[in-house]
Protein backbone atom coordinates (compact mmCIF):
# COMPACT_ATOMS: atom_id res chain seq x y z
CA UNK A 1 0.00 0.00 0.00
CA UNK A 2 1.22 3.42 -0.64
CA UNK A 3 3.40 5.83 1.86
CA UNK A 4 1.23 8.77 1.18
CA UNK A 5 -2.69 8.90 0.68
CA UNK A 6 -4.21 11.53 -1.38
CA UNK A 7 -7.35 12.28 -2.03
CA UNK A 8 -7.05 10.19 -5.50
CA UNK A 9 -5.52 7.27 -3.76
CA UNK A 10 -8.46 6.71 -1.33
CA UNK A 11 -11.11 7.25 -3.89
CA UNK A 12 -9.40 4.31 -5.74
CA UNK A 13 -9.25 2.12 -2.51
CA UNK A 14 -12.59 3.17 -1.88
CA UNK A 15 -14.40 2.19 -5.54
CA UNK A 16 -12.17 -1.52 -5.34
CA UNK A 17 -13.43 -2.12 -2.11
CA UNK A 18 -16.89 -1.16 -2.54
CA UNK A 19 -17.42 -3.09 -5.77
CA UNK A 20 -15.85 -6.28 -4.08
CA UNK A 21 -18.25 -5.46 -0.79
CA UNK A 22 -20.96 -5.24 -3.35
CA UNK A 23 -20.65 -8.60 -4.68
CA UNK A 24 -20.44 -10.44 -1.45
CA UNK A 25 -23.69 -8.72 -0.02
CA UNK A 26 -25.33 -9.59 -3.79
CA UNK A 27 -24.04 -13.35 -3.26
CA UNK A 28 -25.33 -13.95 0.78
CA UNK A 29 -28.39 -14.35 1.91
CA UNK A 30 -29.93 -12.72 5.21
CA UNK A 31 -31.12 -15.93 6.38
CA UNK A 32 -28.08 -17.34 6.61
CA UNK A 33 -26.33 -14.52 9.18
CA UNK A 34 -24.82 -15.93 12.37
CA UNK A 35 -26.30 -12.83 14.40
CA UNK A 36 -26.37 -13.93 17.93
CA UNK A 37 -23.22 -16.67 17.02
CA UNK A 38 -20.64 -13.65 16.32
CA UNK A 39 -20.80 -12.89 19.78
CA UNK A 40 -21.97 -15.76 21.93
CA UNK A 41 -19.76 -18.65 19.88
CA UNK A 42 -17.08 -20.06 21.57
CA UNK A 43 -15.24 -19.66 19.42
CA UNK A 44 -16.40 -15.77 19.04
CA UNK A 45 -13.40 -14.59 21.35
CA UNK A 46 -12.69 -10.96 20.43
CA UNK A 47 -16.23 -10.05 20.10
CA UNK A 48 -17.14 -11.75 24.00
CA UNK A 49 -14.05 -9.35 25.00
CA UNK A 50 -15.66 -6.20 22.89
CA UNK A 51 -19.21 -7.16 24.74
CA UNK A 52 -17.32 -7.23 28.14
CA UNK A 53 -16.00 -3.76 27.58
CA UNK A 54 -19.34 -2.29 26.41
CA UNK A 55 -20.84 -3.31 29.33
CA UNK A 56 -25.12 -2.91 28.94
CA UNK A 57 -25.69 -1.45 25.53
CA UNK A 58 -29.81 -0.35 26.46
CA UNK A 59 -29.98 3.22 25.13
CA UNK A 60 -26.59 3.74 23.91
CA UNK A 61 -25.77 5.23 20.84
CA UNK A 62 -23.09 2.63 19.01
CA UNK A 63 -22.05 3.83 15.19
CA UNK A 64 -20.67 0.05 13.46
CA UNK A 65 -18.02 1.42 11.20
CA UNK A 66 -17.65 -0.90 8.28
CA UNK A 67 -20.92 -2.68 9.01
CA UNK A 68 -20.57 -5.30 6.34
CA UNK A 69 -23.39 -7.85 6.34
CA UNK A 70 -24.32 -6.45 9.28
CA UNK A 71 -24.11 -9.20 12.38
CA UNK A 72 -22.53 -5.97 14.69
CA UNK A 73 -25.37 -3.67 13.88
CA UNK A 74 -28.63 -6.30 14.48
CA UNK A 75 -26.68 -7.75 17.69
CA UNK A 76 -26.42 -4.19 19.29
CA UNK A 77 -29.62 -3.19 18.34
CA UNK A 78 -30.99 -6.46 19.61
CA UNK A 79 -29.22 -5.80 22.83
CA UNK A 80 -30.94 -2.13 23.04
CA UNK A 81 -28.79 0.06 21.43
CA UNK A 82 -29.71 2.52 19.01
CA UNK A 83 -27.35 1.95 16.09
CA UNK A 84 -26.05 3.39 13.42
CA UNK A 85 -24.43 1.63 10.75
CA UNK A 86 -22.09 2.92 8.00
CA UNK A 87 -20.35 1.15 4.99
CA UNK A 88 -19.05 2.79 1.64
CA UNK A 89 -20.71 -0.18 0.15
CA UNK A 90 -24.97 0.49 -0.35
CA UNK A 91 -25.75 -2.84 -0.98
CA UNK A 92 -23.68 -4.06 2.37
CA UNK A 93 -26.24 -0.96 3.98
CA UNK A 94 -29.59 -2.46 1.81
CA UNK A 95 -28.46 -5.68 3.38
CA UNK A 96 -28.02 -4.49 6.65
CA UNK A 97 -31.45 -3.18 6.82
CA UNK A 98 -33.03 -6.28 5.72
CA UNK A 99 -30.79 -8.63 7.94
CA UNK A 100 -32.00 -6.15 10.78
CA UNK A 101 -36.24 -6.49 9.57
CA UNK A 102 -35.65 -10.22 9.69
CA UNK A 103 -34.82 -9.89 13.54
CA UNK A 104 -37.33 -7.79 14.52
CA UNK A 105 -35.15 -4.45 15.27
CA UNK A 106 -34.45 -0.97 13.55
CA UNK A 107 -30.74 0.03 12.55
CA UNK A 108 -30.22 3.37 11.26
CA UNK A 109 -27.82 3.24 7.60
CA UNK A 110 -24.57 5.90 6.28
CA UNK A 111 -23.02 5.50 3.08
CA UNK A 112 -19.82 6.84 4.22
CA UNK A 113 -16.14 5.67 3.93
CA UNK A 114 -14.75 5.50 7.25
CA UNK A 115 -11.57 8.66 6.59
CA UNK A 116 -14.50 11.02 6.52
CA UNK A 117 -17.86 9.99 8.30
CA UNK A 118 -20.59 11.73 7.74
CA UNK A 119 -22.39 11.79 11.02
CA UNK A 120 -22.29 13.94 13.88
CA UNK A 121 -19.75 15.17 16.71
CA UNK A 122 -19.97 13.94 20.39
CA UNK A 123 -23.21 11.72 19.20
CA UNK A 124 -21.87 8.17 20.22
CA UNK A 125 -21.06 6.09 23.12
CA UNK A 126 -19.69 3.38 21.02
CA UNK A 127 -17.67 2.95 18.06
CA UNK A 128 -17.32 -0.46 16.75
CA UNK A 129 -15.11 -1.61 13.83
CA UNK A 130 -14.72 -4.94 12.99
CA UNK A 131 -12.54 -6.47 10.72
CA UNK A 132 -12.14 -2.94 9.23
CA UNK A 133 -9.29 -0.90 10.38
CA UNK A 134 -7.24 -3.13 7.53
CA UNK A 135 -9.45 -2.38 4.92
CA UNK A 136 -8.46 1.72 5.36
CA UNK A 137 -5.90 3.69 3.84
CA UNK A 138 -5.69 6.69 5.56
CA UNK A 139 -6.07 5.28 9.07
CA UNK A 140 -4.88 8.40 10.88
CA UNK A 141 -8.06 10.17 9.29
CA UNK A 142 -10.21 7.47 10.71
CA UNK A 143 -8.65 7.46 14.47
CA UNK A 144 -9.67 11.24 14.15
CA UNK A 145 -13.21 11.02 12.54
CA UNK A 146 -13.95 8.31 15.34
CA UNK A 147 -12.38 10.12 18.39
CA UNK A 148 -14.73 13.44 16.67
CA UNK A 149 -18.00 11.90 16.90
CA UNK A 150 -17.42 9.58 20.06
CA UNK A 151 -18.86 11.47 23.25
CA UNK A 152 -16.42 12.52 26.03
CA UNK A 153 -15.42 9.45 27.44
CA UNK A 154 -16.57 7.18 24.86
CA UNK A 155 -15.21 4.45 23.30
CA UNK A 156 -13.38 2.76 20.32
CA UNK A 157 -13.41 -0.80 19.88
CA UNK A 158 -11.33 -2.60 16.92
CA UNK A 159 -10.92 -6.53 16.41
CA UNK A 160 -8.25 -6.89 13.25
CA UNK A 161 -5.66 -9.56 12.07
CA UNK A 162 -1.68 -8.92 13.26
CA UNK A 163 0.43 -8.77 10.49
CA UNK A 164 3.48 -10.89 12.13
CA UNK A 165 1.93 -14.60 12.18
CA UNK A 166 3.74 -16.68 8.93
CA UNK A 167 1.07 -19.52 9.17
CA UNK A 168 -2.20 -16.33 8.96
CA UNK A 169 0.16 -14.75 5.86
CA UNK A 170 0.46 -18.05 4.24
CA UNK A 171 -3.31 -18.41 4.87
CA UNK A 172 -3.67 -15.11 3.55
CA UNK A 173 -1.62 -15.94 -0.16
CA UNK A 174 -4.11 -19.26 -0.34
CA UNK A 175 -7.38 -17.54 -0.06
CA UNK A 176 -6.80 -14.23 -2.25
CA UNK A 177 -10.80 -14.86 -3.74
CA UNK A 178 -12.16 -13.90 0.25
CA UNK A 179 -10.33 -10.72 0.60
CA UNK A 180 -9.42 -7.32 -0.89
CA UNK A 181 -5.90 -6.97 -2.80
CA UNK A 182 -5.60 -3.76 -0.94
CA UNK A 183 -6.11 -4.65 3.11
CA UNK A 184 -3.37 -4.74 5.54
CA UNK A 185 -3.15 -6.47 8.85
CA UNK A 186 -2.09 -4.37 11.99
CA UNK A 187 1.25 -3.81 13.59
CA UNK A 188 2.00 -2.80 16.90
CA UNK A 189 3.10 0.70 15.20
CA UNK A 190 -0.95 1.36 15.48
CA UNK A 191 -1.13 1.61 19.03
CA UNK A 192 1.09 4.44 18.97
CA UNK A 193 -1.07 6.47 16.11
CA UNK A 194 -4.42 5.76 18.28
CA UNK A 195 -2.37 7.63 21.27
CA UNK A 196 -2.22 10.75 18.96
CA UNK A 197 -6.21 11.16 19.04
CA UNK A 198 -7.46 9.17 22.50
CA UNK A 199 -7.03 9.54 26.14
CA UNK A 200 -6.27 6.02 26.85
CA UNK A 201 -5.39 3.25 24.60
CA UNK A 202 -5.55 -0.59 25.60
CA UNK A 203 -5.28 -3.79 23.56
CA UNK A 204 -5.52 -7.78 23.78
CA UNK A 205 -4.51 -10.58 20.77
CA UNK A 206 -6.20 -13.69 20.59
CA UNK A 207 -5.66 -17.03 18.78
CA UNK A 208 -2.29 -18.81 18.78
CA UNK A 209 -2.02 -22.25 19.90
CA UNK A 210 -6.23 -22.33 19.16
CA UNK A 211 -4.88 -21.53 15.59
CA UNK A 212 -4.87 -25.30 14.99
CA UNK A 213 -8.51 -25.32 14.38
CA UNK A 214 -7.44 -23.83 10.97
CA UNK A 215 -4.90 -26.32 10.20
CA UNK A 216 -7.64 -29.11 11.37
CA UNK A 217 -10.35 -27.05 8.66
CA UNK A 218 -7.60 -27.61 5.71
CA UNK A 219 -5.96 -31.08 6.24
CA UNK A 220 -8.29 -33.18 8.46
CA UNK A 221 -12.03 -31.65 6.86
CA UNK A 222 -10.64 -30.84 3.80
CA UNK A 223 -11.89 -27.21 3.39
CA UNK A 224 -9.88 -24.81 1.36
CA UNK A 225 -9.76 -21.19 2.28
CA UNK A 226 -10.90 -19.73 -0.82
CA UNK A 227 -13.76 -21.99 -0.52
CA UNK A 228 -15.51 -20.85 2.89
CA UNK A 229 -14.06 -17.94 5.05
CA UNK A 230 -12.41 -19.81 7.77
CA UNK A 231 -13.41 -16.79 10.06
CA UNK A 232 -17.25 -17.37 9.82
CA UNK A 233 -17.24 -21.19 9.27
CA UNK A 234 -15.56 -21.04 13.56
CA UNK A 235 -18.96 -19.39 14.36
CA UNK A 236 -20.39 -22.55 13.99
CA UNK A 237 -18.68 -24.76 15.59
CA UNK A 238 -20.41 -26.54 18.83
CA UNK A 239 -18.96 -27.19 21.99
CA UNK A 240 -18.91 -30.53 21.83
CA UNK A 241 -16.96 -30.78 18.75
CA UNK A 242 -14.48 -28.03 20.56
CA UNK A 243 -13.77 -30.84 23.06
CA UNK A 244 -10.03 -30.53 21.86
CA UNK A 245 -9.82 -27.23 21.39
CA UNK A 246 -10.32 -25.58 24.80
CA UNK A 247 -7.25 -26.55 26.49
CA UNK A 248 -5.62 -24.99 23.47
CA UNK A 249 -7.79 -21.67 23.99
CA UNK A 250 -6.68 -22.14 28.01
CA UNK A 251 -2.99 -22.23 27.03
CA UNK A 252 -3.77 -18.86 24.53
CA UNK A 253 -4.40 -17.26 28.20
CA UNK A 254 -0.68 -17.56 28.94
CA UNK A 255 0.96 -17.01 25.77
CA UNK A 256 -0.96 -13.78 25.01
CA UNK A 257 0.50 -12.42 27.74
CA UNK A 258 3.99 -13.41 27.15
CA UNK A 259 5.72 -9.91 24.89
CA UNK A 260 7.58 -11.72 21.96
CA UNK A 261 5.12 -14.71 21.66
CA UNK A 262 2.09 -12.35 21.12
CA UNK A 263 3.08 -10.93 18.01
CA UNK A 264 2.08 -14.99 16.84
CA UNK A 265 -1.67 -14.23 17.81
CA UNK A 266 -3.94 -13.58 14.74
CA UNK A 267 -6.31 -10.91 15.86
CA UNK A 268 -5.88 -8.34 18.03
CA UNK A 269 -8.93 -5.78 19.95
CA UNK A 270 -7.99 -2.23 20.72
CA UNK A 271 -9.90 -0.20 23.14
CA UNK A 272 -9.48 3.30 22.24
CA UNK A 273 -11.28 5.82 25.11
CA UNK A 274 -12.02 9.55 24.05
CA UNK A 275 -11.03 11.90 26.92
CA UNK A 276 -13.63 12.86 29.27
Amino acid sequence: MPDVWTPATSRDLHSAEGRFHDAWAESADPSEVCVAAAFESPTALENKFVLARMGDLRGKQVLDVGAGLGEASVYFALKGARVTAADLSSKMLDFTRSLAALHGVSVETCLTPAESLAVPDGHYDFVYAGEVIRHIGDRGHFYEQAARCLKPGGTMLSVDPLAYNPAINLYRRMSPDVRTADESPLTFDELTRLRRHFARVEYRVFWIASLLLFVKYYFVDGVHPNRERYWKRVLKESPRRLWWWYPLAAVDGVLTRIPVVRRLARSIVICAQKAR
